[in-house]
């Protein structure tokens, strides 16, 4: 899920042709857009389906939720890293950003395919299960507990991502990711969020993995100071990539 190691940026490239170029961003912006549209779907749409599924076990919900995905994640991170780097999430991008690996023309490109494809997936997620295609969720989350939860989430995210990707392991990325998000779902309060565009698409759905649309800006702050403190951590502990992509 880094730029770096997962997926050429041409714009580095000498002897690139622009036509070359605006194809490469063209492909990278449409994976990242389809990749995040992909995660929420499997993240609404089994939340609907768990809450169908199990409707007087709340834990078991979680637990539906949380395998399927953690499996979605792993999938796409497979389907798309050697084409995007397979983001899905502007704080990874955010990092990548500051870590110098994607341009900030890229990088703002990036976040705003990703909430539009987050969007298009609660959308689909949704008349998938015959609710109404957009519908604001008036699920309530705010609290410290779950603005920490959100912090710690992220940090542990990109921790996952760059101590594989820059200890010459990028190849276990996929695996690592989906297998901290879907531990994260029980061991936060806030069921680990950990990206501002799900965050946002994740608003559109009142089903079990929704968010209150007042509820989203703190969760997105969070998640931004978690990526804050994540680039500062990843200096500290990885300063020199290795070359091996493992």
């Amino acid at each position: 899920m880094d730029d770096q190691t997962s997926a050429p940026d041409l714009t580095v490239l000498p002897e690139t042709g622009t036509g070359t170029l605006r194809l490469d961003l063209t492909r990278r912006l449409a994976a990242e857009a389809l990749g995040t549209a992909f995660l929420i779907v499997a993240v609404v749409g089994s939340g609907i389906m768990a809450s169908r599924l199990s409707p007087n076990d709340v834990g078991i919900q979680l637990l539906e939720n949380a395998a399927a995905t953690a499996g979605a994640l792993i999938g796409l991170i497979l389907m798309f890293g050697a084409v995007s780097g397979a983001h899905f999430n502007p704080a990874v991008t955010l990092v990548d950003r500051l870590l110098g690996s994607i341009t900030t023309r890229d990088a703002a490109l990036y976040a705003v395919a990703q909430t539009i494809g987050g969007c298009l997936g609660s959308v689909i997620a949704n008349v998938m299960f015959e609710l109404p295609a957009i519908e604001l969720s008036t699920k309530d989350r705010s609290s410290g507990a779950l603005w920490l939860s959100e912090v710690v989430a992220t940090v542990g995210l990109l921790l996952v991502i760059h101590g594989c990707v820059r200890t010459g392991r990028a190849s276990a990325v996929p695996y690592a990711v989906g297998v901290w998000i879907g531990g994260a779902y029980w061991f936060t309060s806030s069921t680990s969020f950990a990206n501002p565009a799900v965050t946002i698409a994740r608003t559109l759905s009142d089903s079990f993995a929704g968010i209150a649309p007042a509820s989203a800006p703190m969760f997105i702050a969070t998640q931004l100071l978690g990526a804050a403190i994540a680039y500062g951590l990843i200096r500290l502990f990885y300063p020199h990539p290795t070359d091996d992509a493992g």
